[in-house]
């Protein structure tokens, strides 16, 4: 049957569109993929040489046995006999789940909610493109990048000599897990009309899962009925390389289709360009304020770091309760001493200090998202229309980093705040909420280091101000699998986090801090003098 011009078969030029969203999308996909296969490839090679026989392998098990190691990881299979394998699985697998997930939400928002932000979606369906089509085409292109995910992660394992079953089994959960997140977003962005809220609200739905897995896996270390309320657990219940089961991945699948009939529900119910929540009409001062970009800096990115302020507070309340957990385990198990990255005397403040530095990188990915958020406004013609306004450039670019770094710090604090409350509700000492929030504050110009390269790059070379998402992936990786993959100190040493002393644990040096103030300062003011001189909205 031809197609007619207004595009009423509803599946019209999907093929087309298809081929349109993998053109736009190969060269992020092909980095994914030879992301996923590096890492998983990588760590299988360093786990292999840091434990090399069966009794460092049973040493490692025994830090399982902590319900911060469990939060962290996922469940504790195998620990009587404790295999590379089963290492392999509770430890790392949970941390290619994660990324397959952020990937998805990040590719369906953009193919969707992102294309009729633009006005890109609108100009398509002008021509003869069926109603459904562009979602069936992003929900494809998302499905074909899982797939080279997961196939990334298969050739990875099975090329270091991994068993070939439960190799398979992890590629398609990874690839799975990223669908079901995937069909998350193509939810949220049927309730909203701005792209950032709808990635928001999926990239919320990631948190929520990763802390219901982790409490979940708490209550029982093999996985309680609360753990099966998330995607991640469906994925790591397949008990990979101890006793491998397909039957949780099905669960995977069916939620994935559910989703997204719900998706097409909610799409046939809202116009074009328009979200279920309808926009309210702010008041006319606060209209007269977006034409300031203090105003609009903070339209645009406040929603985004409230969201997450609340995530990581609720992230360091729950780690932080589980503080005075390691004590009980090292009485218990003393081999443990051995083999732990921590400070035995004083377990408390050493965990404390971990967790500081593990939940800075929330903020560090804000700082970065909020600056480059500058960046998708120029491109969309709107900073142009500041400037016409009567803003002058440094104080466009000072006015909205100020706002950024302020949000910032104060979701820092947040951070101390709720890992002080949590160790004070464990240990019974309400000094820790004082102490920890201002050992969060060390963190600080490390993280707005991070910022300022984002600043940087968007005043000399705004095409390549994306790449400052690859310092906050880099510091992801130190902070997170660091020890666990053997990191030499070289490679650390590139994030900025890993320069910061480990307070309250560690004295408080100030010769990195004022270092990487410095730097970050001698970045804005690059940032800033790069901006003056170039073309706004040429490049």
């Amino acid at each position: 049957m031809p197609a007619r011009a207004d595009g009423g078969e509803l599946l019209t030029a999907t093929g087309g569109l298809l081929r349109l969203f993998l053109r736009v999308s190969r060269r992020q996909i092909l980095i994914w993929a030879l992301a996923f296969a590096a890492l998983v490839a990588g760590s299988v090679a360093t786990l292999e040489d840091t434990y090399p026989d069966a009794q460092a392998l049973q040493a490692r098990a025994a830090l399982m046995d902590s319900p911060a190691a469990v939060m962290m990881t996922g469940p504790a299979f195998a620990l009587d006999d404790y295999t590379f394998g089963a290492m392999l699985a509770n430890e790392l697998s949970l941390w290619v789940f994660l990324p397959a997930a952020i990937m998805s939400v990040l590719l369906v928002v953009r193919h969707t909610r992102g294309e009729e932000e633009s006005g890109r979606l609108e100009m398509l369906r002008s021509l003869p493109v069926g109603r459904f089509a562009p979602a069936l085409a992003a929900v494809l292109t998302v499905t074909v990048a899982d797939l080279a995910v997961g196939a990334a992660v298969t050739g990875a394992l099975v090329g270091t000599g991994m068993a070939v079953a439960d190799s398979v089994a992890l590629g398609v959960a990874t690839a799975l897990t990223g669908l079901v997140f995937g069909a998350v977003a193509a939810v949220t962005a049927q309730l909203t009309e701005h792209a950032r809220a709808a990635s928001g609200m999926a990239l919320g739905a990631v948190a929520v899962a990763f802390l219901v897995r982790g409490i979940g896996d708490v209550i029982e270390p093999q996985g309680s009925w609360l753990s099966w309320l998330s995607p991640f657990a469906w994925a790591q219940q397949t008990r990979l390389y101890v006793d491998l089961r397909w039957w949780p991945l099905a669960v995977s699948a069916l939620v994935t289709v559910l989703l997204l009939v719900l998706a097409v529900s909610l799409a046939r119910q809202r116009d074009l360009g328009a979200g279920l929540r309808p926009a309210r009409p702010g008041p006319p001062a606060a209209s007269r304020s977006l034409l300031a970009p203090t105003g609009l800096a903070r339209r645009l990115v406040s929603g985004t770091f409230i969201g997450w302020a609340v995530a990581l507070f609720l992230f360091a309340l729950a780690f932080g309760t589980l503080a005075n957990s390691l004590e009980g385990m090292v009485a218990d198990i003393p081999a443990v001493g051995e083999w732990i990255d921590l400070d035995l005397s004083d377990l408390t403040r050493s965990f404390a200090a971990v967790m500081l530095g593990f939940l800075a990188v929330g903020p560090a990915a804000l700082v970065v998202s909020g600056v480059l958020q500058l960046r998708a406004e120029e491109r969309a013609g709107r900073v142009e229309g500041l400037l016409v306004s009567g803003s002058s450039r440094t104080a466009l670019l000072v006015r909205w980093v100020a706002v950024v770094l302020v949000e910032t710090v104060l979701v820092q604090v947040l951070i101390g705040l709720g890992v002080g409350a949590g160790v004070a509700l464990a240990t019974g000492e309400a000094g820790w909420v004082g102490e920890l929030t201002l050992a969060a504050l060390a963190h600080l110009p490390a993280i707005l280091l991070v910022g300022a390269l984002a600043v940087a790059l968007y005043g000399l070379a705004p095409r390549a101000a994306s790449l400052a998402w690859a310092l906050v992936v880099w510091v992801v990786i130190v902070a997170v699998l660091g020890d666990l993959l053997g990191l030499p100190d070289w490679a650390r040493d590139v994030s900025p986090l890993a320069h910061t002393p480990a307070v309250p644990d560690a004295d408080l040096a100030p010769a990195p801090l004022v270092v990487m103030a410095a730097l970050a300062a001698l970045l804005l003011l690059a940032g800033l003098v790069g901006l003056r001189r170039r073309d706004v909205g040429a490049a």
